[in-house]
């Protein structure tokens, strides 16, 4: 009852903060430039009235071009470090499949993101550039896209037809037939290729489900719901194989024919894909080296400057090659990274091969496309109260369904009960009973919270990476989700907690009364609850699920630790005292407490011995407490915690960079220069082992023969003139031991007889005139000499 008291709270506080879903795209204002004719628009409303049904014959040519796109990062002086993107120009075509090629890290998804509107804001990151379409400045608030990311992300319990129907019901909110809207999922479903697997889950790492390519498919199908006219595509083969590679790739091209504007990145395709490309873009550290049409084209480009493509060979893998930096070698990485300036540079001057050459004219633009800008707006979505509706069904699908979930937790609720019931197996009255009881309801209450938190904080940042993408598309609002997700789980979550009650309230004999063990029940069902909303804000605060998992043991021992039975409420610290009002464990144990020792008599021997309950709960603190007052606590916990999830996900929804104005080409080109001079700047003069590598030596009985290695052709030279340098150079006044060379003297096993090491010449010759020195030089006087002389004068 609590719960569902609790519900309704949440339901009123939602309904009061979140207006009718909100949408990223909201409807278009009339603006005096695009329609300063009241009857041209009319005209134009009626011809959009003659489409009942947005699908995929309604779609719109849209033309994508961009020009001087450049991204950079800088440190905290403001001075660039890095070029994600330098100055990059094209365009893609309506009825044409672009292909955005190139090395890892040379920024094919960052231009995407860029196109798409898409790239995560971040501290000291600049991007400017031009993107228009139709030739009208970009923006994402007005125009339909569909961004397929290479994550597929879906509720792994609902079918693949279910899938698409609730998005349906949830994007088109103009379709109000349930016929109109099947057929439309029918025509989906057809077109993709999903038709054999329409009636099976999608399935994830837990439950059997479609394969990686009908994933993928499936990913093109929800995104193609609203019928955008630009689809862009992130690498859309990783980790597909072959076959389900070249399927996902046709149907690109599909869509393509059937005048979508498609924008693909992709590492390195193979043969049978390539050939489906009708344009490609080619990257190589943020620069373009090539962007125009496929097929045979590049080739014959690329030819010009002296790479041939071998006879029998992939264009693809031949052109990966050839924009890829070869790390074997020093020498290896020096020629391949000439050879890729030089093809960057020869793009630059060769700018007639950019597809970005022949821009629409605007009076054309206008006049062909103004009923296209209308019609590509989203939608306002359905109201708060269809949303919840759709929500709540889609919730309970997805846990009512989750038989492997489920069974995993009932079995663990019986086994844990069975165990605790066996430790505590038939409980008297005796004074040591006493104590076996509190450790009891202390065990209970940790267990029921940490099975709860355990299963939210391990399933719900999955599901809220699919939220995070709907949510941006404005399907939904966020508090008619967080309200269906709440009540959804309430016949399943509280089918646990009884499971446990109902098995280990007998076995340990607990308090006999049947009110006793509902409110029994009840208590921990609501705990169950309360640590389930509790788990919900630490995976909305989380960023990775293995961090949620990580957090939320760590905060439940803290509530764990101030729960009233480790230590006593007045003996807790000041400073402290906050906590035990925010600790679901101390709620639960103290309701669990009385309602197991109020009225309950003891067996004693003296008057010093525990007679009643209420001895023991005034030594706990809890004398004058109430179960109710106890129950309404977490609830309101739970609220709490319910309420910090709604934060936290309206505050870390993503946040998109945006495009500036960018600087003059000249200054834009300057810039770069700049920063690649910095890069390539001549080091100071380098040491004679500058440029050696550190080897380990071979084992001893490996060495045939002592070899020297060979250097690289610079640090000969180098050596060379440090050699004429000393050669010339006067030298200094010799030492007695200059020339000697250090050597250690053999083990003591090995001397046979003292022998006397071989001086060098020049060593030896220094040795004698230095003897001859000492020889001719007078001594200084002895102190008896000195007596002498006195003695004599």
């Amino acid at each position: 009852m609590g719960q569902v008291l609790a519900a309704i709270a949440a339901a009123l506080l939602l309904r009061l903060f979140s207006g009718p879903g909100p949408s990223l795209f909201p409807e278009e204002q009339d603006d005096d430039d695009n329609f300063d004719d009241g009857k041209e628009r009319k005209n134009e409303e009626a011809e959009e009235e003659k489409t009942p049904i947005p699908g995929v014959l309604s779609v719109k040519p849209i033309t994508v071009q961009w020009s001087n796109i450049t991204c950079s990062l800088s440190d905290k002086s403001g001075k660039t470090v890095r070029f994600l993107l330098k100055n990059v120009s094209g365009e893609a075509k309506p009825g044409r499949l672009l292909a955005i090629m190139g090395p890892s890290g040379s920024g094919k998804t960052t231009l995407l993101n860029v196109l798409a509107g898409q790239l995560a804001n971040a501290p000291r990151l600049h991007l400017s550039g031009i993107l228009r379409l139709n030739g009208r400045p970009f923006s994402s608030k007005n125009y339909k896209f569909a961004y397929v990311r290479q994550e597929d992300l879906f509720f792994s319990q609902l079918t693949v037809r279910e899938t698409l129907s609730l998005a349906a019901e949830l994007q088109l909110s103009n379709i109000y037939s349930a016929e109109e809207r099947d057929g439309y999922v029918d025509d989906l479903l057809f077109r993709l290729g999903l038709v054999n697997c329409a009636d099976s889950n999608v399935g994830d790492a837990k439950v059997r489900g479609i394969s990686g390519g009908e994933k993928k498919r499936l990913s093109l199908a929800c995104e193609l719901m609203a019928s955008p006219s630009v689809i862009f595509a992130d690498e859309p083969t990783t980790g597909l194989d072959a076959f389900q590679a070249e399927k996902v790739m046709e149907t690109l091209s599909q869509l393509a024919r059937d005048g979508h504007t498609v924008i693909c990145s992709i590492h390195q395709p193979r043969g049978s894909v390539y050939v489906k490309f009708d344009d490609i873009l080619l990257l190589v550290e943020g620069a373009l080296v090539y962007a125009g049409p496929a097929h045979d084209e590049p080739v014959s480009y690329f030819s010009k400057f002296g790479y041939s493509c071998p006879a029998h060979v992939n264009p693809a893998e031949f052109l990966a090659d050839l924009i890829s930096v070869d790390y074997t070698s020093t020498e290896s990485v020096y020629f391949s990274r000439k050879r890729i300036d030089g093809l960057v540079e020869a793009f630059v001057r060769n700018s007639s091969t950019i597809i970005y050459k022949t821009p629409l004219p605007r009076t054309e633009v206008c006049k062909t496309n103004k009923i296209a800008c209308r019609k590509s707006v989203v939608k306002r979505k359905h109201g708060w109260w269809r949303q919840f509706r759709l929500l709540l069904k889609r919730a309970w699908m997805q846990a009512s369904r989750d038989g492997p979930t489920n069974k995993v937790r009932a079995r663990m609720s019986v086994a844990s009960a069975i165990i605790f019931g066996s430790v505590f197996w038939r409980m008297g009255r005796s004074q040591t009973s006493i104590q076996d009881r509190m450790g009891l309801l202390q065990v209970a209450a940790i267990n029921t919270a940490m099975a709860a938190l355990t299963k939210t904080v391990s399933v719900f940042p999955k599901e809220r990476a699919i939220v995070d993408r709907e949510r941006a598309k404005g399907s939904y609002a966020l508090g008619p989700y967080l309200l269906s997700k709440l009540l959804a789980e309430i016949p399943i979550g509280a089918a646990f907690p009884l499971m446990f009650g109902a098995v280990l309230y007998p076995m340990a004999r607990l308090h006999p009364s049947v009110p006793r063990f509902w409110k029994f029940c009840g208590i921990v069902t609501v705990e169950s609850f309360a640590a389930s909303a509790m788990g919900l804000a630490v995976g909305a605060m989380a960023p990775t699920p293995e961090a949620a998992l990580a957090l939320g043991p760590s905060l439940m021992t803290v509530f764990i630790v101030f729960g009233g039975y480790y230590v006593n409420a007045e003996n807790t610290p000041v400073i402290f005292r906050w906590i035990p009002r925010f600790s679901l464990i101390k709620w639960a144990f103290q309701g669990l407490c009385l309602n197991e020792f109020r009225d309950l008599q003891f067996d004693h021997h003296s008057s010093l011995d525990i007679q009643t309950g209420e001895q023991v709960l005034e030594r706990l603190s809890f004398g004058g407490g109430r179960i109710r007052d106890t129950v309404m606590e977490q609830g309101r916990i739970m609220l709490f915690w319910y309420w910090i999830t709604y934060l936290l996900l309206q505050k870390n929804k993503p946040k998109y960079k945006q495009l500036e104005l960018p600087p003059s080409v000249g200054q834009l080109q300057l810039q770069i220069q700049e920063h690649e001079k910095e890069e390539t700047a001549e080091p100071p003069p380098a040491s004679p082992v500058q440029g050696f590598q550190l080897v380990d030596p071979p084992p001893l009985d490996q060495i045939d023969s002592i070899q020297q290695p060979e250097l690289p052709p610079a640090v000969v030279q180098l050596q060379m003139q440090e050699y004429e340098k000393e050669e010339t150079a006067e030298p200094p006044p010799a030492s007695p031991t200059q020339g000697f060379q250090m050597v250690y003297p053999p083990p003591l096993d090995r001397i046979d007889s003292i022998q006397q090491l071989e001086l060098p010449p020049a060593a030896g010759q220094l040795q004698i005139q230095e003897f001859e020195k000492e020889e001719t030089a007078e001594a200084p006087a002895s102190p008896v000499q000195v007596f002498q002389q006195i003695a004599e004068l």
